[in-house]
């Protein structure tokens, strides 16, 4: 069947893409849920306390290489309406970037948990305030290097060291697109404050969406640059 047949059995009106969307919504937030199954049972039994700061580490290490197969399931989701196949795609857009991914998302989830436990201990330790001040900014700083690494490192194949440059890279080159990611990591915090650890998840998609579209000049020009086989 030819690709023109097959759109208009399928339609091509507004309607047939907003239901090509949903779908598509659909299938990867609830592939990206249970991509992270077996970190949310430990997220809903742990009480927010600092001592289960490492806890929650290993809870959430699942979620990288989630997130990373919807970015790459978003990446590579095609115009045409009649190919409703997202959940082929995360599938493998999991398999292939999932050890990968693990080698930035594990060190950064460690870093992390290092910063938390000494925020949280900080008027034990008797050091001075512009330190913990200092703790926040790396702490931002590490998150926004970990959103632009975890782009790079489920659209493109460098090694581990490598993804790491040059997402220290762009964090610097494109300060449009660490703005935007700024933003979204705002509204993930504040749902977390405000609701639950797993209020984020509910919105998957769309934070997966909205790194990838704040990402689109950074990987335009990693294809171009860096990039050999075009």
């Amino acid at each position: 069947m030819s690709e023109v047949t097959a759109g208009r059995r399928f339609g091509a009106g507004p309607l047939s893409r907003a239901a090509a969307l949903i779908y598509t919504v659909l299938v990867v937030e609830l592939l990206t849920v249970a991509a992270c199954a077996p970190g949310l049972a430990g997220l809903v039994l742990l009480d927010r306390d600092a001592s289960n700061l490492p806890l929650y580490a290993l809870c959430a290490l699942p979620a990288g290489p989630a997130l990373s197969a919807a970015l790459y399931t978003l990446h590579h989701r095609r115009l045409d309406l009649a190919d409703l196949s997202p959940g082929a795609a995360f599938l493998r857009g999991y398999r292939a970037n999932a050890f990968d991914v693990l080698k930035i998302w594990a060190p950064w989830l460690a870093g992390m948990t290092v910063v938390g436990v000494n925020l949280a201990h900080f008027h034990a330790a008797g050091v001075p305030g512009w330190w913990a001040a200092l703790l926040v900014a790396v702490a931002v700083a590490g998150a926004l290097w970990a959103a632009g690494a975890l782009v790079i490192a489920s659209l493109f194949r460098f090694r581990a060291v490598d993804v790491a440059r040059l997402a220290s890279y762009f964090l610097i080159r494109r300060p449009a697109a660490t703005l935007g990611n700024a933003s979204l990591l705002v509204v993930a915090g504040g749902l977390t404050l405000a609701a639950s650890e797993l209020a984020p998840l509910a919105l998957a998609f769309a934070f997966a969406a909205g790194l990838l579209r704040n990402s689109r000049p950074m990987i335009a020009e990693i294809r171009e640059r860096f990039v050999l086989d075009q």
